[in-house]
C-alpha cells in the first residue's frame, strides 16, 4: 500500500451537493482516506465549513466553503492482486444473484450477513465499492446503510437526484422498513412497541455504540410476534425512527437481545453453532410519486437453519426467559 500526500484544500459546495451531510461529502471526495480518519478530522475540528467547526451530521448548503486539512491518501500499488476490480470479483458470486430490483435510477440488493456496505476500519472493499468496480462508468451511492452483520434489503441510487430524493424521504419518515429477527426468551405479546430514547457514544477504541438514555434522541420500534419456541421468539420489527442500532438496543433493553448479537447481548447468552446476527431487513418501501414501491427479501438459508436448530429441543439456548412468558 503506497501513500500519497494531499495538501489542504478549499471546496465550494455546488447545488448538486446541497443537502448532503458533511461526512458523506468527505467520504465521497476523499477516496482512499480511511473512514476513521475522516471522522477524526470532524471531531477535532480540522474540517471547517465557512470557517467554523461542524458536526458529521451537518447538511451542506450551496455556496458553503469547506476547508479540508492535509491528509494522506492510500493508493493501491499496480499489480494483479491490488486493483479494486480484482478484489470486487470476490463479491461477484453473491452480487450477481442478489439484485431484487434494478432500473435506470435505483438498485435494490439482498445483502448477505457479514458483508460491509462500505470499506473502512480494516475492510478494503464493501458493497458499494464492489458495485462501482463491477459497473465502471456508473454513479452509485448508498441510499441508506445496514450493519455489516445484518442481512437484507439495501438500496443504492444510480444518480445524484435519486439519492437526494430518497435521503429527503428518509428524513421525512416516508420510507418504511420491516425486519425479521429472533430474540432470546419469550417476547410478551403485549409488548408491541418500545419507545426508549437512545444516546450514541464512543468506545475508547473509537467504535460507536448506543445505549438507552433519557437524554438521547426519541426512538420507536413496533413489534409483532411471529412464533415462539423454547427460549426464543421470532419477531417482526418496524422502526418508526432511524437511530443507529435501534432494533438491537430496543430488544436488548427489553430483556430479549437478538440472538447472535455480540455488541448488545451478554456474553453468557451465546449459543453454540450460531455464527450470525439473527436480524434480517426483509422489506423496504420507498416513495415513488404519490405511492410506495415495496421490495422484499426472504430470510436466507442460514437464518432459517438457525431457527430450526433452536426448535430442535429444550436447552438449545444458553439462557431462557420462561419467567416472563
Amino acid at each position: 500500500m503506497a501513500l500519497n500526500g494531499r495538501p489542504s484544500a478549499t471546496h465550494r459546495v455546488i447545488r448538486e451537493n446541497a443537502g448532503q451531510r458533511i461526512d458523506n461529502f468527505l467520504l465521497g471526495l476523499l477516496k482512499g482516506v480511511p473512514r476513521a480518519r475522516i471522522y477524526s478530522m470532524l471531531r477535532k475540528g480540522e474540517v471547517r465549513v465557512n470557517g467554523g467547526r461542524c458536526r458529521p451530521s451537518r447538511r451542506l448548503v450551496a455556496g458553503d466553503v469547506v476547508r479540508i486539512p492535509p491528509v494522506r491518501v492510500r493508493r493501491q500499488v499496480e499489480g494483479p492482486h491490488a486493483s479494486a476490480g480484482d478484489r470486487a470479483e470476490n463479491h461477484r458470486s453473491w452480487l450477481d444473484g442478489a439484485v431484487i430490483h434494478e432500473d435506470e435510477h435505483l438498485m435494490v440488493l439482498n445483502k448477505p450477513a457479514g458483508v460491509a456496505v462500505h470499506g473502512g476500519s480494516g475492510i478494503s472493499l464493501g458493497v458499494i465499492e464492489a458495485v462501482r468496480a463491477l459497473h465502471p462508468g456508473g454513479t452509485f451511492e448508498l441510499v441508506h446503510r445496514l450493519d455489516r452483520d445484518t442481512s437484507g434489503c439495501l438500496a443504492i441510487a444510480k444518480d445524484r437526484s435519486t439519492l437526494l430524493h430518497y435521503h429527503a424521504a428518509f428524513r421525512e419518515g416516508r420510507v418504511k422498513k420491516g425486519y425479521d429477527l429472533v430474540v432470546h426468551g419469550r417476547w410478551l405479546r403485549r409488548l408491541r412497541s418500545v419507545r426508549t430514547p437512545l444516546l450514541r457514544y464512543e468506545m475508547p477504541n473509537g467504535e460507536r455504540r448506543v445505549r438507552p438514555d433519557s437524554a438521547g434522541m426519541p426512538a420507536r420500534t413496533d413489534f409483532e410476534r411471529v412464533d415462539a419456541r423454547d427460549g426464543a421468539t421470532w419477531l417482526r420489527a418496524f422502526p418508526r425512527t432511524g437511530r443507529t442500532h435501534q432494533i438491537r438496543v430496543h430488544t436488548a433493553s427489553s430483556g430479549h437481545p437478538i440472538i447472535g448479537d455480540q455488541k448488545y447481548a451478554d456474553r453468557g447468552a451465546a449459543i453454540a453453532g450460531v455464527n450470525r446476527l439473527m436480524l434480517h431487513a426483509s422489506s423496504l418501501a420507498l416513495p415513488v410519486g404519490d405511492e410506495r414501491r415495496r421490495y422484499e427479501a426472504l430470510p436466507d438459508a442460514p437464518f432459517l437453519a438457525t431457527w430450526e436448530m433452536l426448535a430442535a429441543g429444550p436447552g438449545a439456548l444458553a439462557e431462557t426467559d420462561e419467567r416472563h412468558s
